[in-house]
C-alpha cells in the first residue's frame, strides 16, 4: 500500500539505486559538508518551502474558539496592561476618559487582527506567505522584514520585563539581594544584581521556545487561570487596605479641556492602536492553527474586553499605591515589592511567579513567534520556528541590549514606538486585496510557486507599493518631531496623532481603487483552492518533499 503524506498525497516508494536512477554526489569540503549539515529536513528540493511554511495540515490545527479567547486574555493580563492607563493619564485624561480611550482602541485592534486573520484560517498559511499575494514575491521580502524588526526588538524590551519579575521573585525569597553589591560600571546602565536576574529569566525561557506553535497554546491556558486570579487579588489587597480614597486617580479630572483634550483623546487612542498593529500584521501567524474558520471570531471580543479590566485594575493598583507609598506606582512588580513580612513575602512570590509566565507568554506570542515565522520565510532552507525563535531571542535579548536601549535611548524607543506609521499601510494593502481585489480568492499553490501568479512583473506589484507609500508618506513630518528636536506644522502633528487611521484607511482605498483601474488580472481565481479542496486533485509525487512540490493536476 502507497504511504501517504501530510496532505493526503500518494507517495510512491522508488528503489533509485534499483531503477538505476543517478545518485546526489556527497557534499565535498568542510562548507559544503556544514552547509548540508544545517539544512532542514524537511526543506523543498528547490529550497523555498519547510514543513513549518507550509499549509498547517488538518491535524495541527488544534486551536479552538477558546484557545484564541485564551490567548488574547493572556496577552493582556500582563505587567504591560497594569501600566497601560498611566500614559494616557499622562496626557491629561481622566481615570474614565482613559477607559474608554483604551477600550476604543482595543476594539479597533480586535476587529482588525479579526479580519486579517481569517485569510490564514482559510487557507492556513502565516503572513509571510499570504503577503505573496498582494505584494509580490519579492516586495513582500521589505515587509517582512519590517515586520520582523520590530518583533526582535520588542522580544528585548519584554525581556527586560520579564527578568524585572525575576527580580521580584529573588527579593521575595531572598531579602538579602536587595544588598547585592553592583560590581558594573555606571557606563553598563545595568547592575549585578538586575544582570542576574536577567540571566536567570533569558536561560529559563529557552525551554519553551522548544514547545511547538500548536502546542503552546497549553501556556496560555495557566496564564489564564493564575493571571487574572493574581490580577484581581492585588485589586482586593489595594481596596481592603485604603478604599478608593479622597485623593485618590479617581478624583482626578480631566487636566486639559477644548480641543486641547481632544486632540489629547486621539492622540492617546492612535498610541494604544498602534500598540497592536505589529500583531494585526502577523494575525495569519496564529489564526492558520484554527480548526475552523469561526473559532478566530472571538478575537474581536476577548481583545477589548481584557484589555478594559485590566486597565480598569491597573488604575484602581495604582491610585491606591499613591496612599499606601505617597507615590503612584503603575508597576504591580513594584507593589509587591514592598510586602517584606514573611506571608507578604510568599504571597509576592507567588505573584511575581504569575506575571513571570504571563510575561513568558506574552514575549512568545507577541514577538518570537511572529519574527521566528518571518525567518523561516526569508531562509526556508535553514530556519524554521524553533530555530527562528532561538535566533530571535538571542539577537534581541543580548545583541540589542534593550537595558541600553531603555534608559539612554529614548529617541530610539519613541521610533519604535511610532513604527505603526508603517505598519499600518502595510496591513491595510494586505485587508484591501484579501477583500476587495481578490475576493477572498487566492490560489494556495500558487503562493508557493516563484514563478506562480503572484510573482507579479520582476516579483514587484508597484499597486501595493503605491498604496503603501500613500499611506505612511504624509505622516512623516509629524512623525520626525518625536525622534529629534525639529518642529512641524500644527496641521501635521494632529495627522500624525490620527495616524493609523490615516495610513490604514489610504492604503486600503487607495489599493482598491489602483487595482480597479489596473487590475492584475493574472493574479485573479474563479475559485478559492486550499489544500482541503484540492486534496484528491494532487498529482503522485515520488518523494516526501514539502508542499513546494505538491501541485494541483491541470
Amino acid at each position: 500500500m502507497d504511504a501517504k503524506d501530510n496532505y493526503g498525497v500518494n507517495i510512491v516508494p522508488v528503489d533509485d539505486k534499483a531503477a538505476g536512477v543517478a545518485q546526489p554526489a556527497e557534499p565535498v569540503g568542510f562548507w559544503a559538508k556544514l552547509d548540508k549539515w544545517i539544512q532542514l529536513d524537511s526543506v523543498s528540493e528547490a529550497g523555498n518551502s519547510n514543513h513549518d511554511l507550509d499549509p498547517v495540515p488538518v491535524e495541527e490545527r488544534t486551536w479552538y474558539a477558546r484557545h484564541f479567547a485564551l490567548f488574547w486574555i493572556s496577552d493582556h493580563l500582563s505587567v504591560s496592561g497594569f501600566r497601560t492607563a498611566a500614559s494616557v493619564m499622562a496626557i491629561g485624561l481622566s481615570w474614565k476618559l482613559s477607559l474608554v480611550c483604551i477600550a476604543l482602541a482595543n476594539l479597533v485592534q480586535g476587529v482588525v487582527i479579526t479580519a486579517n486573520g481569517i485569510g490564514g484560517s482559510q487557507y492556513n498559511i502565516p503572513f509571510s506567505i499570504q503577503s505573496r499575494a498582494s505584494y509580490g514575491y519579492y516586495l513582500s521580502y521589505l515587509m517582512i522584514v519590517m515586520r520582523m524588526i520590530v518583533g526582535i526588538f520588542w522580544y528585548g524590551v519584554q525581556t527586560y520585563t520579564g527578568a524585572e519579575c525575576v527580580q521580584s521573585m529573588i527579593y521575595a525569597i531572598w531579602p538579602s539581594f536587595h544588598n547585592v553589591k553592583n560590581q558594573l560600571p555606571e557606563s553598563a546602565h545595568i547592575t549585578t544584581q538586575f544582570m542576574i536576574s536577567y540571566i536567570v529569566y533569558f536561560i529559563t525561557c529557552l525551554p519553551f521556545h522548544y514547545v511547538g506553535v500548536h502546542k503552546v497554546k497549553w501556556l496560555f491556558l495557566l496564564k489564564s487561570i493564575t493571571t487574572p486570579i493574581v490580577a484581581f487579588a492585588i485589586m482586593g489587597w489595594i481596596i481592603s487596605q485604603v478604599g478608593l480614597g479622597e485623593t485618590s486617580l479617581f478624583k482626578q479630572g480631566n487636566t486639559v479641556s477644548g480641543t486641547t483634550l481632544a486632540w489629547a483623546f486621539m492622540s492617546g487612542l492612535n498610541s494604544n492602536i498602534g500598540g497592536g498593529t505589529t500583531l494585526m500584521v502577523n494575525a495569519p501567524d496564529y489564526s492558520r492553527y484554527a480548526r475552523r474558520r469561526s473559532d478566530t471570531y472571538v478575537t474581536a471580543l476577548a481583545i477589548p474586553f481584557t484589555a478594559t479590566i485590566i486597565t480598569f485594575i491597573g488604575v484602581v493598583v495604582a491610585s491606591g499605591s499613591k496612599l499606601l507609598y505617597g507615590k503612584i506606582l503603575w508597576d504591580p512588580l513594584l507593589v509587591i515589592d514592598h510586602w517584606t513580612s514573611k506571608g507578604g513575602r510568599a504571597a509576592a512570590f507567588f505573584c511575581a511567579l504569575s506575571f513571570y509566565f504571563s510575561q513568558l507568554g506574552l514575549n512568545i506570542a507577541a514577538n518570537s513567534l511572529a519574527a521566528a515565522n518571518d525567518m523561516n520565510c526569508l531562509f526556508p532552507k535553514y530556519i524554521n520556528i524553533r530555530r527562528g525563535q532561538f535566533i530571535t531571542a538571542f539577537v534581541g535579548s543580548w545583541a540589542l541590549t534593550p537595558w541600553n536601549i531603555l534608559t539612554s535611548a529614548p529617541a530610539f524607543l519613541n521610533f519604535m514606538a511610532g513604527y505603526s506609521v508603517w505598519l499600518g499601510p502595510l496591513c491595510g494593502v494586505l485587508i484591501a486585496d484579501y477583500y476587495i481585489v481578490h475576493k477572498r480568492k487566492y490560489d494556495v499553490y500558487e503562493l508557493y510557486d516563484f514563478n506562480g501568479i503572484y510573482r507579479y512583473k520582476y516579483g514587484f506589484n508597484w499597486r501595493a507599493f503605491a498604496a503603501f507609500t500613500i499611506g505612511w508618506v504624509p505622516l512623516l513630518p509629524g512623525f520626525i518631531p518625536t525622534v529629534s528636536s525639529s518642529t512641524a506644522i500644527v496641521g501635521m502633528v494632529h495627522l500624525y496623532k490620527v495616524g493609523f487611521f490615516y495610513g490604514f484607511g489610504a492604503a486600503v482605498l487607495s489599493y482598491a481603487v489602483i487595482c480597479k483601474f489596473w487590475p492584475a488580472k493574472e493574479t485573479y481565481v474563479e475559485r478559492a483552492v486550499t489544500i482541503d479542496d484540492e486534496r484528491s486533485d494532487v498529482v503522485d509525487i515520488e518523494s516526501s518533499g514539502s508542499f513546494g512540490e505538491k501541485r494541483p493536476l491541470e
